[in-house]
């Protein structure tokens, strides 16, 4: 399939979602305008019914293009990358592309629960709606969360990016979860032991597929 014969891909899913940021950070980031149609999973009963039939376990996001569909983020931004021209986010050589899928097993199966629903939703998110903060599950988060933050801390490599001196899929997926751990109290001081990592945030930060994707919740 080539590039000429490709329609405006839709993703489907909310702008909350960690995991719809992350494809709609590598989209911008390959400069691919696209549809976003919302789909809250949150919603009363759930998704709507027509939805399943793109995602049958009911998570987002969801993809199509030129009739071609997909989900699981990790399949969605591999095939955006690999779509589409612009810049490679996805390391051509063997080491360093394996390093990256290992920072996405990371955020995976590890820092996305721990760093945003263990941390961020129970000490900034359930508060601000009038629920109570589980202590417990904080304290089994906080040695997790500092397994994280070391591991990333150690793997990142010498530049401004996790891998070196280009954007890769490690740098798009971490920012997301970053984005809401940085509000929880804890996550300064934390960020303050790995002086590499916090750098690395604050550039993220900057780059205008961050700011154009802040979700509005």
């Amino acid at each position: 399939m080539s590039q000429a014969d490709l329609s405006k891909p839709i993703l489907y899913g909310a702008d909350y979602s960690v995991y719809v940021r992350i494809a709609r950070l590598v989209l911008v980031e390959k400069q691919v305008d696209y549809e976003l149609v919302p789909v809250d999973v949150f919603a009363e009963g759930g998704p709507p019914a027509q939805y399943l039939e793109r995602q049958p376990f009911g998570r987002i996001p969801a993809f199509e293009h030129d009739g071609f569909r997909i989900y699981e983020t990790a399949a969605i931004t591999r095939y955006v990358d690999e779509a589409f021209p612009g810049p490679t986010l996805q390391p051509a050589e063997p080491c360093p592309r394996a390093l990256m899928n290992q920072i996405l097993g990371i955020v995976d199966s590890y820092a996305y629960r721990t760093l945003v629903w263990d941390l961020y939703v129970e000490t900034v998110s359930k508060p601000r709606d009038g629920g109570k903060t589980d202590e417990a599950r904080v304290a089994r988060a906080l040695p997790v969360a500092e397994t994280c933050l070391a591991e990333l801390a150690r793997l990142k490599r010498h530049g401004e990016w996790l891998l070196g001196d280009a954007v890769t899929l490690a740098d798009l997926y971490l920012a997301p979860v970053f984005g809401y751990f940085e509000k929880a109290a804890m996550a300064a001081p934390m960020l303050a032991r790995h002086p590499a990592l916090a750098a690395w945030w604050e550039r993220v930060k900057g780059r205008e597929s961050i700011r154009t994707t802040e979700p509005t919740i």
